[in-house]
């Protein structure tokens, strides 16, 4: 929030969430900090209505839906009804932030009312470009950049950031009655659906789950690889976001992927201090800091 302005409803919905997305915006300016503000209270919503298991689907369906037609109205430039989304319109404006991306994420979190399993990897990293990538996508407009390239490398990000949250989240989604990694894989590693259901670790989840963090840690190298020296600035808050998120997949795999509890394991506050703060000065000193993807 710019200071001496008043906080509107996505500041507040942002401050809220405590997620490690909104903890990277240290590293931006005021301006920008509050259009990703902004864009994340979006992001948050819309998700939120796909998450809402009290509702039933055509209710969540109906709902996504006027989502996507207030938010059409915002980038076409007129008013839009909802409050995240007044607040949202002139950053769309000033970053030409497009309603396509706008769309693809909403018929990413669609999927989520369509289906509680993914059949294929490549059913699953469709669903984590529309969730993850596509909010990537957004987010470098706001950042700024010059290269191109950087919209692949939001693309291997927004996947490897995914499939570390998917990782982490087995045993929450397990409760839901949702699994999302691929059945496929589920079959090769001889692990029945039930036994996460039933959230029942065994060496077989185990080598089921390194599989899937080696898809992540592929991501999290080819974004590192495919990004410009000279965009190392404009996206170091997205740089942030992976070495958090990179640093809670390395915990998952020290822990064996003990990942089947209700409550997922996190960083700790200190933790992400620990990563933050040295991160915070190395981007003032122009000194890259990330370390995701070694």
């Amino acid at each position: 929030m710019i200071q001496g302005a008043p906080e509107g409803v996505s500041a507040q919905i942002t401050r809220k969430s405590a997620s490690n997305l909104a903890l990277a915006f240290i590293l931006l300016p005021p301006e920008r900090r509050v259009a990703m503000s902004a864009l994340y209270a979006f992001c948050r919503q819309v998700d939120d209505v796909a998450d809402e298991d009290s509702l039933p689907v055509d209710e969540r369906r109906r709902q996504l839906a006027a989502w996507r037609t207030d938010i059409a109205a915002a980038c076409a430039g007129g008013s839009p009804r909802m409050e995240v989304n007044r607040e949202l319109a002139p950053h769309i404006s000033t970053y030409g932030l497009p309603f396509g991306l706008f769309d693809e994420l909403i018929r990413g979190v669609e999927m989520d009312l369509d289906q509680t399993r993914h059949e294929t990897p490549e059913s699953l990293e469709l669903y984590c470009y529309r969730v993850a990538s596509v909010v990537g996508l957004l987010s470098i407009e706001v950042f700024g950049y010059q290269d191109p390239l950087c919209r692949q490398y939001a693309d291997h990000l927004g996947k490897a950031l995914q499939l570390t949250n998917i990782l982490r989240d087995v045993g929450n989604d397990a409760v839901r009655g949702r699994i999302y990694l691929p059945l496929s894989d589920l079959a090769r590693f001889r692990v029945d659906p039930e036994e996460i259901l039933r959230r029942e670790w065994s060496e077989r989840f185990h080598h089921l789950a390194v599989e899937v963090a080696g898809r992540a840690k592929a991501h999290y190298r080819q974004a590192r690889e495919v990004l410009p020296k000279s965009e190392r600035y404009n996206m170091r808050t997205a740089d942030l976001m992976g070495n958090v998120y990179w640093h809670l997949l390395r915990r998952l795999e020290a822990s064996r992927f003990q990942v089947l509890d209700e409550t997922p394991v996190r960083l700790s506050r200190l933790r992400k201090l620990s990563l933050v703060v040295p991160a915070l000065i190395k981007a003032r000193l122009g000194i890259p800091f990330a370390d995701y993807g070694c």
